[in-house]
């Protein structure tokens, strides 16, 4: 790539990041919403698949409670013990995520677990589910209104859902030790219906604050987490049924069993720290 072409697109980037002053509105435009136009749906309706309702006896999981303990334990976990999860921790971190706490008006807006810019919560999250008591390994989409599961697919051949995993995730072969992957995809319309050709930017801000509930829930459970931004779109879409326009996958994160003694395996990812002088 030629130099001025890396800095145009750079600059690019730059500038989709900065919020639009008042002076750079564009006249006369009205959103969706400011045209009386239908609402879309709260949440995207189940994909036909076997479901599982999910337990919400949370306080049966000795969860560490106190915030300051909480936050210093909150770190990225690349090595896994490749135990199950329980499907209590995996009904916590689906309601630490994207639980339904209360529905605003009739159905104007979910309010949730996380904060989200008009409370439209555009998100939708999917699983690849290898070991979690109570479920079969496979493909799943997460149903926050009745805090339920639907099985997408099965997949019951270890050594092809792992390749699956690491391949999307550009070939990060560790994750596939993880016992389970979520993946965010982002519903465009429920943003742009309210904030229409301004609500972009604002998504990559709400979907960290969901991969970071993630991270806050793992640590008071004692797993393993590590958000990952390099992902292979097109395949991730095509495993959870998504058309690539109208939805598709937005940020990724893997969720696992730990244990201490791997601390020093973990400094293994960071060797050319050292190895550069950096």
């Amino acid at each position: 790539m030629e130099k001025e072409r890396e800095l145009e697109l750079i600059r690019k980037g730059r500038d989709f990041l900065k919020p639009r002053e008042e002076t750079e509105q564009e006249e006369g435009y009205l959103t969706d919403q400011e045209l009386k136009k239908p609402q879309p749906p709260l949440v995207k309706a189940p994909m036909g698949g076997p479901v599982t309702q999910l337990p919400k006896n949370f306080k049966d999981l000795g969860l560490e409670e106190d915030l300051l303990t909480v936050v210093m334990k909150r770190k990225s976990s690349r090595v896994y013990t490749q135990e199950d999860l329980s499907l209590l921790q995996l009904s916590f971190l689906l309601w630490v995520t994207q639980g339904v706490k209360e529905i605003r008006g009739k159905s104007y807006a979910t309010l949730r677990t996380v904060p989200c810019g008009g409370a439209r919560h555009p998100f939708e999250t999917y699983l690849l589910v290898r070991k979690v008591e109570g479920l079969v390994p496979g493909a799943y989409h997460y149903l926050p209104m009745t805090h339920q599961l639907e099985l997408l697919a099965p997949m019951e051949d270890e050594e092809a859902l792992r390749a699956l995993i690491g391949e999307s995730l550009c070939g990060q072969q560790w994750a596939a030790k993880s016992s389970v992957v979520f993946y965010w995809s982002f519903v465009p319309y429920r943003s742009e219906w309210r904030y229409g050709i301004y609500a972009h930017r604002m998504v990559l801000a709400d979907v960290g604050h969901v991969g970071e509930n993630l991270y806050l829930g793992c640590a008071a459970l004692g797993l393993g987490t590590c958000g990952i931004g390099a992902f292979e779109r097109k395949l991730c879409d095509r495993t959870f049924r998504l058309d690539g326009e109208e939805e598709f996958t937005l940020y990724t994160q893997t969720v696992g069993t730990i244990r201490q003694e791997d601390a020093g395996a973990e400094k293994d990812f960071y060797k050319f720290v050292e190895e550069q002088g950096l």
